[in-house]
């Protein structure tokens, strides 16, 4: 099971740390290691919130999200996503930019730093946005009830998340945005205007490409409810059974193309949340070093580990088995996008970034743990009896 679901993170690993020898010596491999282990860290809520919505997608869009969301997240938030910011922020050609990145590593490091309050910005309010949206939302099992109670209840009022997203965006273009110190540290400069357009073009990105997944997921449902109602009637009057239409006029057997058109946004979805979660760490790895393809394979090889966590917690129903990672890992994006809107002006460590992180989720799932304990106790069967009697959960990766 590990070596089926890790294989390939173990394969890229090797040859990644083979390659950074070959080409840059015993220190840059040392340094694709230190920014392997540093994506890792940063990153290990993002595979928990991956895992709670990769298993509502079917088989297809499950190898989708593990082939091309790979290319994507490795080539395309790790060392395409800065050179586009690069392009943007400095007026440059993309050749200009690719040259600079290549070329020109103190100069591609001060433009890429530069462009970190509009980058904060942008991913702080989409990663603020999932977090409102599961605290304001009423669940049966909560794990810190004494405040997602009381919570929930405030959240029955529409739009309450969007409001509150845009006042802590009001208050951090008018506060963190206003002095931002300029790379070197020579002087500061007004980041307010560019904080509060990619804080919107941040919150805008995820209601609609949130939005549009819930409307097809909602009519994908409606879809199969029809259906069930259907073969029961038929079944009620001696008929035999005939395929539910959908609003199109089309048999279940066609609602597969509606069902990938909710898994189609979902995979978007998953992969916005992705950017949000790299953002820190394309800047942070600065820290560690400023060439473009060290930090590509080093953020990459982490990124891979990423994808296999996430395939794991899905085979495994480790999220079902221990109730209340998901709400630590959601604890843990609210943590990261008050820390993104804070980066702004202020630097914070990536250590600290990562400890929220593995601090939150640890506790939630030792709180998992004594709930499950509990709950054994009071059914008179051991934890061990129930985890010999689990099955491995069934899943398209």
């Amino acid at each position: 099971m590990l070596l089926r679901t890790f294989g390939w993170s173990f394969g890229i690993t090797a040859a990644g740390l083979a390659l950074a020898g070959v080409l840059w010596g015993w220190k840059g491999l040392a340094i694709v290691a230190i920014l392997s282990v540093l994506e890792i860290s940063l990153s290990f809520d993002n595979a928990v919130i991956n895992a709670g919505i990769l298993r509502k997608m079917n088989a297809f869009w499950q190898k989708m999200f593990l082939t091309i969301g790979v290319l994507i997240a490795v080539f395309g938030m790790r060392l395409v996503f800065p050179i586009i910011i690069v392009a943007i922020t400095a007026k440059l050609s993309p050749w200009e930019a690719v040259r600079v990145a290549i070329n020109d590593h103190d100069r591609y490091e001060a433009l890429v730093t530069g462009a970190h309050p509009a980058i904060a910005a942008f991913g702080g309010m989409f990663l603020l946005m999932i977090f409102l949206d599961f605290i304001f939302e009423e669940r049966e099992i909560t794990w810190l009830g004494w405040l997602e109670k009381p919570l929930a209840k405030v959240g029955k009022l529409d739009m309450l998340s969007v409001v509150v997203a845009l006042v802590a965006l009001l208050v951090a273009a008018t506060t963190v945005a206003t002095g931002v110190p300029l790379h070197g540290g020579h002087g500061t400069i007004d980041k307010g205007e560019t904080v509060l357009l990619a804080g919107v073009g941040g919150l805008l990105t995820y209601l609609i490409v949130g939005g549009v997944s819930s409307f097809f997921e909602e009519r994908l449902e409606d879809d199969d409810e029809d259906g069930a109602d259907d073969e029961d009637g038929a079944e009620a009057g001696g008929a035999e059974p005939v395929a539910a239409k959908s609003g199109n006029g089309v048999s279940t057997g066609q609602v597969a193309g509606l069902a990938g058109k909710a898994a189609f946004f979902m995979f978007l979805y998953l992969e916005v949340i992705d950017a949000s979660f790299s953002f820190d760490g394309v800047v942070g790895a600065f820290a560690v070093s400023n060439d473009i393809f060290e930090i590509a394979l080093g953020l990459g090889i982490g990124a891979m580990y990423i994808r296999s966590l996430t395939v794991f917690l899905v085979r495994k129903g480790t999220l079902d088995d221990y109730v209340y990672l998901e709400h630590g890992a959601h604890y843990a994006i609210g943590a990261l996008a008050v820390i993104l809107l804070v980066t702004i002006k202020y630097d914070v460590s990536e250590v600290i970034t990562g400890l929220v992180g593995v601090v939150l989720i640890a506790a939630s799932y030792w709180s998992s743990v004594v709930r499950n304990r509990r709950l054994g106790e009071d059914s008179g069967q051991p934890d061990g009896d129930k985890d010999d009697d689990k099955a491995e959960v069934a899943s398209g990766v």
